[in-house]
């Protein structure tokens, strides 16, 4: 059967309609609309998409097969995005995060609380390679102690996410970092080199953000707040350094290369195990509360509701977490992207927008500005990061090479565009993968993702400026 493809108006109109109903969601249901109405507006946007291809030859079986291969991809993030949720519960009732949260309090002034967060996050993450892990260990912690000292989750989300895309972006043990120039037709080294031209600058002024906000802070007023806290989670909980040895092995089994599946997994059960050494007190008192056995209570904090009681309502908060039942809203999520990205591809709308970018690329500059909006408009249709970086990198292979631009440039505009951004999208399995680990919905941490959204605004100004653009002359 003979493919037709949309006109762009058409191919576009999948992508106008999801954006009018998650605007309406948020309008309508707030953080709330995690919970059902945006899977739902993904849901009637494939939908559309599927009507679209269906009118221009493409068979239904092409469409779910789409769809399949789409979730198929996502599977690993599904099975990170589960465990993550076992990790937290494992950390939680072993005082791994309850200690983190402790020290954290007592090192880090308030002040410095945000350019700390995202300098911790970034180191974290460059030695790791992983933001996902990043935000998935040190990054639950952080935020924890934010709330304490009272600051806006967003804004202490954003710090933390910042730091670990840094991190992601830079690290020669990041997947994207490797991904990127083997698209492009580059070596991993030259890559990286050259992406510091516009990524240490960015996150220089995110830095400065931060510590100007920072000081701007009321401090003082939290001392009291703060002590309090600590008081509570000594009672509670036997804290001491030892108990670091499980972030310490999710760390380790990262950098060393192992897959993010066993790595986490490791981190989960090194919690439990901690938890049996050293909370016995607290896991006597959580079973005596709620007539369940130890085996019981350590099946609940890995995959359903467990709560620790606090008499502090921001420490209760903090001791309670939703194992992996609490990610099954964001699975569901990624479910209905991945869906939407599988039908957008197989009824030719994703080919049509593409091409008609391509058409922008006139010149070096409007080039490279076509890439990064390419890579944007990729993670918000195809909703994932991986298919932001390789399409547009085959896409526009030929295009910098006819144009004397070296591998180079087309790399580091991949991920200065496609990495950092894919976080921003709530529907993208970055975005909704770090609210639900974050418990922030994407909407609240967005704005405050200073790195993110500086990133394709650098690469742009370097381009206009025409500043360090390597030609294949050179």
């Amino acid at each position: 059967m003979n493919h037709k493809l949309p006109t762009l108006l058409v191919a576009i109109l999948p992508i106008a309609l999801l954006i009018a109903l998650l605007a309406a969601n948020v309008i309508t249901f707030g953080d709330d609309a995690l919970s059902y109405a945006n899977q739902i507006a993904l849901l009637i946007s494939t939908a559309v998409a599927g009507v679209i291809g269906l009118l221009h030859k493409r068979t239904y079986a092409d469409l779910i097969e789409g769809v399949s291969d789409n979730i198929h991809k996502a599977v690993p993030a599904i099975m990170v995005l589960l465990l993550i949720g076992a990790l937290a519960g494992s950390w939680l009732i072993s005082g791994v995060i309850p200690a983190m949260i402790f020290y954290g309090l007592k090192i880090l002034h308030p002040s410095i609380f945000l350019f700390a967060c995202c300098v911790i996050a970034a180191i974290v993450s460059l030695a790791s390679g992983s933001s996902w892990g990043t935000i998935a260990t040190v990054g639950i912690a952080l935020l924890g102690i934010g709330k304490t000292m009272d600051f806006n989750v967003g804004l202490v989300a954003g710090a933390i996410i910042s730091g670990a895309y840094f991190g992601d972006k830079m690290s020669p043990l990041s997947d994207t970092t490797n991904l990127a120039p083997a698209v492009s037709g580059t070596d991993l080294i030259s890559h990286i080199r050259y992406m510091t031209i516009t990524t240490f600058p960015s996150m220089a002024i995110t830095l400065l953000i931060f510590l100007v906000i920072g000081f701007v802070q009321s401090p003082d007023a939290l001392g009291n707040e703060i002590d309090i806290v600590n008081a509570e989670l000594q009672s509670r909980f036997n804290l001491n350094p030892l108990l670091f040895l499980a972030p310490a092995a999710v760390i380790v089994a990262i950098s060393r290369r192992i897959p993010a599946i066993p790595s986490i997994a490791i981190g989960a059960m090194t919690g439990i195990l901690l938890a049996f050494v050293f909370q016995q007190p607290m896991l006597s008192s959580l079973e005596e509360a709620n007539s369940v056995s130890s085996y019981a209570l350590v099946l609940q904090a890995l995959g359903s509701d467990l709560g620790i009681p606090a008499n502090n309502p921001v420490l209760a908060d903090l001791l309670s977490t939703g194992g992996m039942k609490g990610m099954l809203n964001t699975v569901w999520l990624i479910l209905c992207a991945m869906a939407f990205g599988g039908v957008m591809e197989r009824s030719g709308c994703l080919t049509v927008i593409t091409q008609s970018l391509l058409k922008l690329a006139t010149g070096r500059t409007s080039l490279i500005g076509t890439t990064a909006m390419s890579s944007v408009i990729m993670n918000f249709t195809a909703s994932d990061q991986y298919l932001a970086i390789v399409v547009p990198g085959k896409m526009f292979e030929q295009a910098y090479h006819d144009r004397k631009l070296h591998a180079v440039n087309l790399s580091r505009t991949l991920e200065d565009a496609g990495t950092v951004t894919s976080v921003l999208i709530p529907w993208n399995t970055c975005g909704a993968t770090q609210a639900g680990v974050l418990g922030v919905a994407t909407a609240v941490y967005w704005p405050f993702c200073f790195f993110c959204l500086i990133s394709p605004v650098m690469t742009l100004a370097v381009a206009a400026f025409n500043y360090r653009i390597k030609t294949t002359e050179q």
